[in-house]
């Protein structure tokens, strides 16, 4: 199998491979010749410049590198190609197993648009917006109805790029201008829709696996609230804002609309808890998403493995709601200084000691002496705890963070033990809004 990705992620699936007997071929850029990926998989093909655009997302050299190995199948990982429906259907016309959904189902719901129809049709909570895909005259219109503040998004793509928050009216024109841009540049669409902004709100996600005889599991949720500019930094399951009611009633949304979908291996169903509680669908993530060890560690599922073994044609081994235990918590430590409002911070890892103990685990594809390449995500490591508890997992987590020793380059690994010790965080009542509010009050995000 190869494997199309680079970083952490790739080295998460090797692993899964080696388990299962399965061989493994990496691929890499010239800035990733002595990556850990590159170091763990049986054979391993250079496939261009340390650019993504000219590499890791140039689509006829990872078919090139799959087909001159004796591939069978391809994993995507997360980011990258693994939501592109030309990779799949290269894939496929080359004879390749795609270990994900199909074509089809991510051309669906890819467009963040035609993916709320597909949910409306299937009964799923949605939030009040446009239908489809809205000029700035519509854009207008609809913005009067709803009522400020709203939400401008870009329909493809996703990460945070192309999305506006919009307070006044005066506003409106001049951030549809910029998001419409920004999504242009980003994903060759510029193409925008409105929702209501959802203020304060909880980012809650479903994790689900759906096999191709019709099974499908539901793994729980995952809060995702404590982010920046819409990237998740800290993610926990399960959520302390959702009742037992209220987490079946999403769950079985969401199987309904896997069913309407057809959808097939592993997703994420995204959706914001507005200051009612009540869940709106914003969208799915056809892949694997980064935080998906949250969930294996609380469900004891290894998602990778079941992935495989759906692409391989099995049954899962167990349908509707997956049981679970405890408590986890994952932490992103990513190389960026946020004293210096997150500035990216390549350069040489001098030390990396990653905690021991029980109930953690740290997936990395970083170690002492390695080089961090400004070309990639700044993402080098995630910490994942589990305990019986909510409060004895965050005590585990702050233990780990403290033992994580990272020298050679700022990390946001001070900022997590910040956040974890904060009395916001540790009462539950975080919203999305979190880490603006918190701003001057964190000392790891005080300029220095």
């Amino acid at each position: 199998m190869l494997v199309a990705n680079r970083g952490e992620i790739a080295v998460r699936i090797i692993r899964a491979l080696h388990e299962l007997g399965v061989e493994a071929v990496a691929v890499y850029s010239t800035a990733d010749r002595d990556a850990l990926h590159v170091r763990l998989a049986d054979q391993a093909i250079c496939i261009g410049p340390p650019s993504a655009t000219e590499s890791y997302l140039r689509i006829p050299n990872v078919i090139a590198a799959a087909e001159t190995t004796g591939c069978e199948a391809v994993h995507p990982g997360y980011g990258f190609l693994s939501e592109n429906p030309a990779f799949v259907r290269a894939c496929v016309e080359s004879g390749l197993i795609f270990v994900g959904p199909s074509a089809e189902v991510i051309e669906k719901t890819g467009d963040k648009a035609r993916a709320k129809a597909e949910m409306r049709a299937a009964g799923v909570p949605l939030v009040p917006g446009t239908e489809g895909v809205a000029t700035l005259a519509e854009v207008r219109v609809a913005a009067v109805e709803l009522g400020f503040p709203v939400l401008l998004k870009a329909t493809a793509g996703g990460g945070g790029k192309g999305m506006r928050v919009v307070d006044r009216p005066e506003d409106l024109e001049s951030a549809y201008g910029a998001a419409s841009a920004e999504a242009e540049a980003a994903f060759g669409d510029g193409s925008m829709y409105l929702e209501k902004a959802l203020v304060p709100a909880r980012h809650v996600e479903i994790q689900v696996l759906c096999d191709g005889h019709g099974g499908v599991l539901t793994l729980g949720e995952r809060e995702c609230s404590i982010q920046r500019r819409h990237q998740k930094l800290i993610e926990e399951s399960p959520s302390a804002a959702l009742t037992s009611e209220a987490r079946e009633t999403m769950e079985a949304s969401v199987e309904r609309a896997c069913r309407q979908l057809g959808y097939l291996n592993a997703g994420t169903f995204e959706f914001l808890l507005g200051p009612d509680g009540s869940p709106s669908f914003i969208e799915v993530n056809c892949r694997l998403q980064v935080e998906h060890p949250v969930t294996e560690m609380v469900t004891g599922i290894d998602i990778v493995r079941e992935q495989l073994r759906i692409a391989a044609g099995e049954r899962l081994s167990v349908t509707g709601r997956a049981p679970r235990a405890g408590h986890a918590i994952e932490i992103r430590i990513n190389a960026e200084d946020p004293r210096r409002d997150f500035a990216p911070a390549p350069g040489l890892v001098s030390r990396f000691r990653p905690p021991l103990g029980p109930g953690v685990r740290v997936d990395t594809a970083v170690f002492e002496g390695a080089s961090i390449p400004p070309f990639y995500d700044s993402m080098i490591a995630k910490v994942i705890v589990r305990d019986d508890t909510r409060d004895a997992a965050i005590a585990r987590a702050i233990r780990s963070l403290e033992e994580f020793e990272i020298e050679g380059i700022p990390t946001t690994r001070d900022l997590a033990i910040d956040i974890l010790r904060s009395r916001e965080f540790r009462g539950g009542a975080y919203s999305t809004s979190y880490l603006a509010e918190m701003e001057g009050r964190l000392p790891s995000m005080v300029p220095a």
